[in-house]
């Protein structure tokens, strides 16, 4: 019992040294590299958010093997963070989480040895966008990236307008595809469309040639782009890909309705409005909300088979915000 007394002691007294030298490290840090000491405090930040978040995700997935609950059936949050895991609805091999572990893994490696986190910070400051994961992103940081990673999609949303007026050439019904040219045409002029506008539509894109699996591929490539996914698969995969996360993005979609939009913080609705299609790092809780609403409306009225629909609605409620 003593030995193993005078071993948790000795253990206590190397925490608490370690705690004090590197008490010390970081305030040498922030008194002579402040830039640098602000990257090093995001790292360590990051690192922690980074295990807490295994550590959540493995919690719910044993919650939800316990009590046999599908995703369909978890909390908004709960299925938004397993989202981050999969990246996909079911089955999806593209992990967005597990990419990130595996990316953060040499960082790891290398800030092991005493002080060789100054290695780290130093890649952190000459190459964050390419070396780093989300969870090592300083706040300006966050904002850059996500405008820089916007405007790539943005690029793809006159494609997908554009698509829908060649497809709109071809409808069947006179009146249908006379309104959905002029849906197309409010776009292009600059304005935003109303949701009644969209909903009035809907049963075009349940079938050819605007239904997913019917989409001309390019069509489904500049969808794919606005939600961040590879182009670069056969279009057999291109079109399962799209389906999947657009699904997700509607289970998700019930999921927040019935928490209720007052109930999510800043940050939940920005990443709520950015994933579905709307910059969001410069507008402000009540324009996040708002846009939101209008989303919900739309989302939560449509069937699957009109997901379509949903998918184009990511650029055509997006664009001219």
């Amino acid at each position: 019992l003593s030995t193993k007394t005078g071993s948790r002691s000795v253990l206590a007294s190397l925490v608490s040294k370690a705690k004090r030298i590197n008490g010390r490290y970081e305030r040498f840090l922030e008194r002579t590299f402040p830039r640098f000491y602000v990257l090093y405090a995001t790292f360590t930040k990051g690192i922690q958010a980074l295990f807490l978040e295994v550590k959540e995700i493995r919690k719910i997935k044993s919650n939800m093997s316990r009590q046999r609950l599908s995703v369909q059936q978890l909390p908004y949050r709960e299925m938004e963070r397993l989202r981050q895991v999969r990246c996909g609805q079911a089955g999806d091999s593209f992990q967005q989480f597990r990419r990130d572990v595996i990316k953060a893994i040499p960082i790891g490696v290398i800030a092991i040895p005493p002080f060789a986190n100054f290695l780290v910070i130093v890649l952190m400051y000459f190459f964050p966008r390419q070396l780093l994961i989300r969870y090592f992103w300083t706040p300006n940081q966050q904002v850059e990236f996500l405008d820089a990673y916007d405007a790539i999609r943005r690029d793809s949303y006159p494609d997908v307008v554009e698509s829908l007026v060649l497809a709109a050439r071809s409808l069947p019904e006179p009146q249908l595809q006379k309104r959905l040219q002029e849906l197309c045409a409010k776009v292009q002029r600059g304005s935003q469309p109303r949701v009644a506008e969209l909903y009035a539509v809907r049963s075009l894109f349940s079938g050819s040639p605007l239904g997913l699996n019917k989409l001309h591929v390019s069509h489904v490539k500049a969808l794919s782009q606005v939600l961040f996914l590879t182009t670069y698969l056969p279009a057999f995969f291109l079109r399962y890909r799209l389906r999947s996360h657009v699904l997700e993005i509607r289970q998700l979609d019930r999921a927040m309705l019935r928490l209720g939009l007052g109930q999510l913080s800043e940050e939940e609705l920005k990443a709520a409005c950015y994933l579905r299609g709307l910059n969001s790092t410069h507008l402000d809780m009540s324009e996040c909300r708002a846009w939101l609403e209008q989303w919900l409306g739309l989302s939560c009225k449509l069937q699957v088979s009109e997901a379509s629909l949903l998918a184009n609605s990511m650029v055509l409620l997006s664009l001219n915000y």
